[in-house]
């Protein structure tokens, strides 16, 4: 149909789209290896997992049953010790990996608006890194912002 030049043309044209420039290429990430990489990978399954309807079901479940089995056991301090101890338990150690997931959803949410803050043209690119800033740069840079919005009126909004 096209002659052997065009196909030649043709079939660079679609290898130079799959490329991507550098810039925008993922990075090769090593396999999970450490203790860090592999509690993060850890947290987050559990994060996603206890975080599921089906998780509180099962919880609920739990509380069920052993309020049920309360009047087996005439309603011991045995018996309210374990649901105590229990639930003690299970809450420390959810903490930990809250927090691990928390944080690390933060950063890539750090991450993400640093690069669009970047890719924007006119946008302050010193805003980049707020999070490193103390508590009195952050209110100074609040106050900046609500006189901002107080010389600039947002459409729509009545005063």
């Amino acid at each position: 149909m096209f002659p052997q030049k065009h196909k030649n043309v043709m079939k660079q044209n679609s290898q130079r789209e799959v490329r991507q420039p550098k810039s925008n290429r993922q990075p090769s990430l090593p396999a999970p290896t450490g203790a860090g990489e592999r509690f993060r990978h850890w947290a987050h399954r559990v994060a996603e997992g206890v975080g599921s309807p089906w998780s509180f079901l099962a919880a609920l479940l739990v509380i069920i049953g052993w309020g049920v089995t309360g009047p087996l056991f005439h309603f011991s301090d045995t018996w309210q010790l374990v649901i105590n101890t229990a639930t003690t338990v299970i809450t420390f150690l959810m903490v930990f990996v809250i927090q691990n997931t928390q944080n690390r959803d933060a950063k890539a949410i750090h991450l993400k608006l640093d690069e669009l803050l970047r890719g924007v043209e006119g946008a302050r690119t010193g805003l980049v890194n707020l999070e490193g800033l103390t508590d009195t740069e952050l209110d100074a840079l609040q106050k900046e912002f609500e006189k901002l919005r107080e010389k600039t009126p947002c459409p729509g909004r009545s005063r």
